[in-house]
Formats: C-alpha cells, sequence, structure tokens
C-alpha cells in the first residue's frame, strides 16, 4: 500500500520522466500543459479580432481622411476662382462709370457663382460605435465559432487502464496497459470509462461516433456498480453493445447487428427511461424502462485493438 501511495503522489504531482516507458508527464503537468494550450488558442482569437478591428478601423481613417483631403481641393479650387473673379471686378471698376455700366451686364454675368455653399458631408466621422458597440459580446459570439458544446466530458481518473481518454475528455481509445494508480474510481477488467458527471433528474441526450471501434458498449450506470471485476455488467447497467466479430457468448446489453456511424443517448431520468437510436437514420434501437433511485452516469467501453475508439460529439456535430 505505501508503494500504491507513492506511486500515486507521483502521478498526481511529480515530474516522472523516464519512470514512464512511454515518455508521459505527471497528472499535474500534463493537465497544466492542455490548460495553457487551450487558453492559448483562446488569447490567439482575440489577438486575431483585436488586430482585425483595428486594422478595419484604420482602413476607414483612411478612407475618411481621402474624403476630407478631395473635399478640401475642392474647396480650394474655388476659392482659387472667386479670388480671380474678385480681382477682374475690381480692375473694372476702376474704369469710367460710363464704360462700368456698359459692361455691367456682362461683369454681372461673370460673378455670379453656380455652385452651392459648400456643405461638411455627411458620415465624414469616424463610425465609433461600429469598433466599440458591444465590443465585447459581439467578440464572444464569434468566439462560438471556434468552440464546441459537448454535453458530457469523461472522466479519465475512472478510465481502465487499457483506455486513453484524449486531451480533450471527449474520447477514449484502446491503448497498451501504461502505468497509472489503481484507484477506487478507476475500472480494470472492464474496459470502461465513466462520464465526469452525473444525473439525478431532468432529461439528458448525447451521441457518440462508435465507427472506429470493433466491439463498443455505452449507455448509463450508477457510481456504485463494481469497477474491479467482471460484474460491472450484472447490475444497474443499461446500455447497447456491437461486435463485429460476432464472439460474445453472452450479451450484457441490448446487441446491435448493424455497424453504426454513431449512437444517441436519450436519458429521462423522471421518466424512468434510457433509449438508443442511430441518428443518421432516425432509427430507433433499445429502449430500457426501469426505476432511477441513484445518480446516473454514462459510460463507455472499446476493445479490439489500438484504432478501437470512441468519441462523445459536439451538439448538433456533423
Amino acid at each position: 500500500m505505501k508503494d500504491k501511495f507513492e506511486f500515486t503522489v507521483q502521478h498526481i504531482k511529480e515530474h516522472m520522466g523516464q519512470l514512464l516507458q512511454d515518455g508521459y508527464q505527471s497528472q499535474a503537468e500534463r493537465t497544466e500543459r492542455q490548460i495553457k494550450q487551450q487558453f492559448e488558442r483562446l488569447h490567439q482569437f482575440l489577438r486575431d479580432e483585436e488586430e482585425a478591428t483595428i486594422t478595419a478601423l484604420r482602413e476607414e481613417e483612411e478612407q475618411k481622411k481621402q474624403l476630407m483631403k478631395e473635399k478640401l481641393e475642392e474647396i480650394n479650387r474655388h476659392i482659387s476662382a472667386l479670388s480671380h473673379t474678385i480681382k477682374d471686378t475690381e480692375e473694372m471698376m476702376k474704369a469710367s462709370d460710363v464704360c462700368f455700366l456698359k459692361e455691367f451686364p456682362v461683369s454681372m454675368e461673370r460673378v455670379q457663382i453656380s455652385q452651392p455653399d459648400p456643405q461638411t458631408p455627411s458620415g465624414a466621422l469616424i463610425n465609433v460605435p461600429r469598433y466599440l458597440g458591444n465590443l465585447p459580446f459581439r467578440v464572444w459570439k464569434k468566439m462560438q465559432d471556434i468552440v464546441q458544446n459537448i454535453p458530457l466530458i469523461l472522466d479519465p481518473n475512472t478510465a481502465s487502464p487499457y483506455l486513453l481518454v484524449s486531451d480533450d475528455l471527449t474520447s477514449v481509445t484502446y491503448r497498451g496497459y501504461p502505468p497509472v494508480p489503481h484507484n477506487p474510481e478507476r475500472f480494470h477488467w472492464n474496459l470502461c470509462v465513466l462520464g465526469s458527471e452525473g444525473f439525478n433528474s431532468g432529461t439528458h441526450c448525447w451521441d457518440v461516433k462508435v465507427k472506429l471501434s470493433r466491439y463498443w458498449s455505452l449507455g448509463v450506470t450508477t457510481a456504485s456498480t463494481q469497477r474491479k471485476d467482471f460484474d460491472f455488467f450484472k447490475k444497474d447497467a443499461w446500455s447497447v453493445e456491437y461486435d463485429e466479430d460476432d464472439e460474445l457468448s453472452e450479451s450484457s446489453g441490448f446487441l446491435v447487428k448493424q455497424h453504426l456511424d454513431r449512437v444517441r443517448v436519450n436519458l429521462d431520468f423522471d421518466g424512468g427511461t434510457v433509449s438508443f437510436s442511430d441518428p443518421v437514420t432516425n432509427t430507433h434501437l433499445h429502449t430500457f424502462t426501469t426505476t432511477f433511485n441513484k445518480t446516473i452516469f454514462p459510460f463507455f467501453c472499446c476493445y479490439n485493438g489500438s484504432y478501437s475508439s470512441m468519441r462523445v460529439l459536439a451538439i448538433n456535430s456533423q
């Protein structure tokens, strides 16, 4: 037990370096690295949005400056023409009265200004609300294009040592047998992993991509289910499963015959039902009816080879 406790400390905190042949970092180091990666992705998105917004501001600034520059040049041309007219009129006024009156109609025609008085053009100023109005909200709305809403995530502390949970905690893959602590929450003989949160009321739905797994099983179970022996499926587990090789001698759940791309799970805790369907063809697979009196957790199992994997899909994922 002392050895197990010391290994758990190493797994959580210490840098294990050469202690792990597959090169894994400690749990804390790996989690910190993943946190930094995800925040860096968000930071980069914000930096890109900031740059794009400022670029748009600079472009509008140049456009407005060019517009006013053209207006100024136009006014300068009018001022120059008016100055020449004033100078010519002053020269004519120096002549005798008879000559001035004789040329008066022509002079009046020359001094008439056909151009209207110049006006400040509408929209000459920077459209400030375009850039600052609800800026945090608008950026947040755009940020939704780079993030996914996953209905549930996996708990790697419950994963069998034979399974690898992805960094984003949405998929599980069959692998070898790396050293991990045999904590009470972890499955052992059954190659399963639980969702990170349980349900004790309401309705819940999630889709699971199973196309890459030759043998899979998924459904819901209770937190008190045995995880260290083969009795997991014998009590408080409601599931559907598939075996490509058709080698199952005894089915532990509803056996699906067809090779599916994905499976949809609909849990109605208060109604006491868990239903499975094929969302691609909108085909019902099976429904269990019972009375749930304990917190229910989603579970996932995949076997047969390092290429076997299952993934919880984002809402509205195609």
